[in-house]
């Protein structure tokens, strides 16, 4: 989602770009909402699109390997000079994510946006993107 000039919000490494497929194989069409605690911490959750409900104030960070990835207005406030970078470790997904029962998981790395680079989501200011 960069552009001119701008770093993209989020991106996957190999292994998350993988998972994903892996995933798609059973749910073709699914996206990633980073959570904000609760019952999985702050796991990037997996769900079928059609189960999960995108909230009024979802912020659409971009997409990884086509599959959209959303975080709630409020935790993009906090992250908002942060790039998320969605990677696979060995573990228990979250239990409402696809990623569950696969033993490995999705992780959210992050780097702070610094050295003049831009971090503009289209829409931000007013308006969230959905």
């Amino acid at each position: 989602m960069a552009d001119r000039g701008t770093e993209p919000r989020v991106l996957a490494t190999e292994k998350a770009l993988d998972l994903i497929r892996e995933i798609q194989q059973d749910h073709p069409d699914i996206l990633f909402h980073q959570s904000g605690g609760c019952c999985d911490g702050s796991s990037p959750m997996c769900y079928p699109a059609n189960e999960f409900m995108i909230g009024d104030n979802d912020v659409k960070l971009g997409e990884i390997g086509g599959v959209p990835v959303y975080i709630s207005g409020s935790q993009f406030e906090a992250w908002k000079h942060t790039q998320l970078i969605i990677d696979v470790v060995p573990g228990r997904g979250g239990m409402f994510s696809l990623d569950n029962g696969r033993e490995k998981r999705f992780l959210t790395r992050s780097r702070l946006f610094g050295g003049g680079e831009a971090c503009v989501i289209p829409g931000i200011g007013g308006s969230q993107t959905r």
